[in-house]
């Protein structure tokens, strides 16, 4: 997976393009409305969702398995903030404990195993009161079913990469004892003017309480 995703990392950058996905940025509107000043970013990539909440004052930890992806972050915007270089899958990386976790368009590329310890994991990272965010694809793309079935609702729609497709009852199973206060859904459009991708994708939000 990790040679995957650093050979098409210049591909997949391009796709998005360097803009933070609409997600992010009501994520930021979210996280800004509960006051929170400290979060996560699990999957940081090449940090186009991390500028947006850095821009608002708010402190950004990430953790990133591509080293690529890392050290082009690195050259744009510096190396203040801190970046875990691993899998999240190997989480956690420190003891802190963050007010907010933003969690986009990762946690569908695991199994199910791999899902259900990256989510209580991350909810383990949570101070109480503290809210976790995550984004993912939606049964509604125009990939699902396509390619080869791995289990039910995975498939490998290309060689090395697997996708778990979610619809409201999965994200209820995954995220209901870990605080889920609202699922929405939000067609994501790519941020490159030059290849007008948009995807359907469903946002869990979820709080710790106390």
């Amino acid at each position: 997976m990790t040679e995957f995703w650093e050979s098409s990392f210049i591909e997949k950058q391009t796709m998005w393009g360097f803009e933070p996905a609409d997600s992010a940025i009501l994520a930021k509107d979210f996280f800004i409305k509960q006051g929170i000043k400290n979060i996560l970013i699990p999957g940081f990539g090449y940090g186009r969702n991390a500028k947006v909440f850095l821009d608002n004052d708010i402190k950004v930890t990430g953790i990133e398995i591509s080293k690529t992806a890392i050290d082009l972050f690195e050259t744009q915007e510096g190396s203040d903030i801190k970046i875990f270089h691993g899998s999240v899958t190997d989480m956690p990386f420190d003891q802190e404990r963050y007010d907010g976790i933003f969690c986009y368009a990762l946690i569908h590329l695991f199994n199910k195993n791999e899902r259900a310890k990256l989510i209580k994991d991350c909810y383990n990272q949570l101070n109480p009161g503290g809210y976790m965010i995550f984004v993912m694809i939606s049964k509604q793309a125009p990939m699902f079913a396509k390619g080869k079935a791995v289990s039910k609702d995975r498939f490998e729609i290309m060689k090395g990469v697997k996708m778990f497709f979610y619809d409201q009852d999965s994200v209820e199973q995954e995220f209901k004892k870990y605080g889920l206060t609202e699922l929405t859904t939000i067609q994501e459009p790519s941020k490159n003017k030059e290849n007008k991708v948009h995807l359907p994708f469903l946002t869990a939000t979820c709080q710790k309480l106390g």
